[in-house]
C-alpha cells in the first residue's frame, strides 16, 4: 500500500515526514516556502495519520517513505518520530539520500527518561479511561514551547485528536517492523535540530546524534519546544533553505 501523500512545485526532491504527535499538515508552512523557492515538495502521512489508514498488518514505515522516492535521491526532513523513520531509512538506504534535517528526532536506541515515560503512562491511562479530549491535550500541552499561539495548539491539537480517533478505532493493534540501525552508515549531510524547552531526552538525542554522525551540524533553538516548525515557521524555514540550498 503506497500511503497518502502530496506534491507540491518542482525541482530538487524533499520529502517531509511528520511527528506522531501530528500528520502531513504539520508542514503546510514549509511546503509553501519550499515549492516558491523551486524544490519540489512531498509530504505523506503515515500509517494510522492523516488520511492513511490505520495498518492491519505488520509494517515498515521506512520502507513506506522509500517507495514515495521514485525519482532518484531526495532530501529528508524529519520531525520527531517521522525524524527516527528518516534516520533509519538514510541508513538503510544512503544512496536514495542526498541531505538529512531532524528536527527534534526521535531515536531507536534512546532510554526514556522518568518524565518522558511519566507523559507515556498518563497518555496511556487517559486514553484507557476514554478521555481523548484529556490525552490531546497532554500533547498539546506537552509537546508546544511558549512561542506557540493559540492558532498553532488549535492545529496540533485537531492533528492529535485525529490520530486518536484513527488508531482507536483500528480493529487490531499492529506494531511497525522495527529494523535495527547503524547511524554510521548514513552518508547524507545532516542537521540536528534541538529545542530549548523540549524535554531533555530529545535534547540530548540531538547531542548524540550530532556527534555521532559524520558531517552533521546541530543547531539548538533556544526559544523552540518540541515542534518548532510550527512554533516559528519563517526561521526554520531560513533554517532548511540555508542547509537545503549548500547540499542539493
Amino acid at each position: 500500500m503506497m500511503i497518502s501523500h502530496d506534491v507540491s512545485g518542482t525541482g530538487p526532491t524533499v520529502l517531509f515526514v511528520h511527528s506522531t504527535v501530528a500528520d502531513r499538515r504539520m508542514w503546510d508552512p514549509q511546503v509553501s516556502a519550499l515549492a516558491a523557492a523551486g524544490y519540489r515538495a512531498v509530504r505523506c502521512d503515515l500509517r494510522g495519520y492523516g488520511e492513511t489508514p490505520a495498518p492491519d498488518r505488520p509494517y515498515d514505515n521506512a520502507l513506506d517513505v522509500l517507495e514515495l522516492l521514485d525519482d532518484g535521491p531526495a532530501a529528508l526532513v524529519g520531525a520527531s518520530g517521522g525524524g527516527r523513520v528518516c534516520l533509519e531509512l538514510a541508513a538503510r538506504w544512503p544512496d536514495r539520500v542526498r541531505a538529512l534535517a531532524l528536527l527534534c528526532t526521535a531515536v531507536a536506541d534512546h532510554e526514556p527518561s522518568a518524565q518522558l515515560r511519566a507523559f507515556g503512562a498518563r497518555e496511556d491511562e487517559l486514553l484507557e479511561a476514554g478521555d481523548v479530549a484529556g490525552a490531546t491535550e497532554l500533547n498539546v500541552a506537552t509537546w508546544l514551547g511558549p512561542d506557540a499561539g493559540d492558532a498553532t495548539r488549535e492545529r496540533v491539537r485537531l492533528m492529535q485528536r485525529h490520530a486518536f480517533e484513527v488508531q482507536l478505532a483500528a480493529t487490531a493493534e499492529v506494531a511497525p517492523v522495527r529494523t535495527p540501525v547503524d547511524v554510521s552508515a548514513v552518508t547524507a549531510p545532516t542537521l540536528v535540530v534541538s529545542g530549548g524547552h523540549d524535554l531533555a531526552d530529545f535534547r540530548e538525542v540531538a547531542a548524540r546524534l550530532a556527534a555521532r554522525l559524520p558531517g552533521s551540524r546541530h543547531v539548538e533553538l533556544d526559544w523552540a519546544g518540541h515542534l518548532p516548525s510550527l512554533e516559528r515557521p519563517g526561521t526554520v524555514n531560513d533554517l532548511l533553505l540555508d542547509f537545503l540550498g549548500n547540499h542539493i
